[in-house]
């Protein structure tokens, strides 16, 4: 079983209330190969909701934080939505997921800065770390190649 962003199979629940549809990530919920997740919903987030961004407290450098734009802590949302991803992911059987970049849930090889200067880094979203640790395998929808290879 496979997981997939819930915006890339055309769930409207990006932080701007939108989605980012894949038709065939799409055709792989319908043939019952993959489940949707949105962790920042599964972690009490609303849609649409403000932009948010994984920032290191500079006192701390491993230890990071989620901020909205207007300065809110939202870690605690972002680690439970990541927890609650990787329940369903245990309970499915899940071998691997296919993620959104750039998302501090989601993100797998670049998240943007901290700073909202939509500047991207190398790093990876908290869902993105908490299933990696679990063993899962975790693509972006920027490397499909590498996702289909996986799972053939």
């Amino acid at each position: 079983m496979i997981l997939i962003s819930a915006c890339l199979v055309g769930i409207d629940c990006r932080y701007n209330g939108e989605g980012n549809l894949v038709p065939e990530l799409k055709k792989l919920v319908e043939k019952g190969m993959a489940i949707p997740v949105c962790p920042e919903q599964l972690g009490g987030l609303t849609t649409p909701r403000e932009p948010c961004e994984i920032t290191v407290e500079a006192d701390n450098q491993k230890e990071q934080k989620v901020i909205t734009q207007d300065g809110q802590d939202v870690t605690f949302n972002f680690k439970k939505g990541a927890e609650e991803t990787l329940k369903i992911a245990q309970m499915a059987d899940v071998t691997c997921a296919l993620f959104k970049e750039r998302s501090p849930s989601c993100g797998s090889n670049k998240i943007y800065n901290g700073k909202f200067e939509g500047k991207l880094i190398p790093g990876q979203g908290l869902a993105t770390q908490i299933l990696k640790k679990s063993g899962i395998s975790v693509f972006s929808e920027e490397d499909m190649n590498a996702f289909y290879e996986y799972i053939r």
